[in-house]
């Protein structure tokens, strides 16, 4: 069990780090290019882009003993739950700011740019992890 806990926040944080990083260098370009709106399309890009990633990991780590079958209708679940939130987010971001406060296009390259951050430093710290898998016995 400490294995499983220790690998999630391995990876959390193989995750968190390179995509903290270059959140900052966005928000920084996002700041000289489009000024305050940029600086605000860009951090919010990057508060969205965690949140949505770290719930995914904390689905994981909840269903760690469940079976594959549970494991798959809740993962499922929490990705069109995450979906319809980040949705409901942008409709209300778009309904109910300018796009004078906040610049649209530093949000949309911002959270591209974040997720691939992300995903690689996800993948990175995983391939580092050497989890061994059981594989079923070969019939000769």
């Amino acid at each position: 069990m400490s294995d499983q806990k220790n690998s999630e926040t391995i990876m959390l944080r193989g995750a968190l780090v390179p995509t903290l990083i270059v959140g900052v260098i966005a928000i920084v370009i996002g700041s000289i290019f489009a000024g305050m709106p940029g600086f605000l399309g860009a951090l919010l890009a990057q508060f969205v882009v965690i949140i949505y990633f770290i719930v995914h990991l904390g689905v994981s780590r909840v269903s760690r003993n469940l079976d594959p079958m549970s494991t798959m209708a809740l993962a499922m679940f929490s990705y069109f739950t995450k979906l319809l939130l980040v949705g409901v987010f942008l409709y209300l971001v778009n309904t109910f700011t300018s796009r004078e406060s906040i610049n649209r296009t530093s949000f949309g390259v911002t959270a591209i740019v974040l997720t691939l951050a992300w995903l690689g430093g996800e993948i990175a710290s995983y391939t580092k992890l050497r989890i061994h898998l059981p594989l079923p016995d070969s019939k000769n």
